[in-house]
């Protein structure tokens, strides 16, 4: 595979509750970031880390994973000129990695993340 998935998150209507069920049925371990209002979990070997976050007023609960590429702007132009549209223009997360999110033609978000910024 070219270019891997490396992380996901999923953007509940209820974190705190999505968070204790997969603790449930998963047994996940979180990081919680107050700064941010986001947990983080950590997979463990051979798995991929992710987010559990809060959606945003009115948006919808959604599960998305973010592919690692070296060129964030490229690939949303590669999404773009493949019939893609652009939900998220690049931006680096403080502290964190730099990312950015397209939609499918079939209407899917995937999140593209910068090669080398993840910690």
């Amino acid at each position: 595979m070219a270019n891997p998935v490396v992380w996901f998150e999923v953007q509940a209507k209820d974190a705190k509750k999505t968070q204790a069920f997969f603790a449930k049925v998963f047994d996940w371990k979180y990081t919680f970031h107050k700064e941010m209002n986001y947990t983080e979990v950590k997979a463990g070997k051979g798995g991929i880390d992710g987010g559990i976050g809060q959606t945003m007023d009115g948006a919808p609960a959604m599960v998305t994973f973010y592919v690692q590429v070296d060129d964030p702007d490229a690939y949303l132009a590669k999404a773009k000129n493949a019939g893609g549209k652009v939900l998220m223009k690049t931006m680096a997360v403080p502290g964190g990695p730099t990312i950015a999110m397209f939609a499918t033609p079939g209407g899917q978000a995937i999140g593209l993340i910068k090669t080398g910024s993840m910690q």
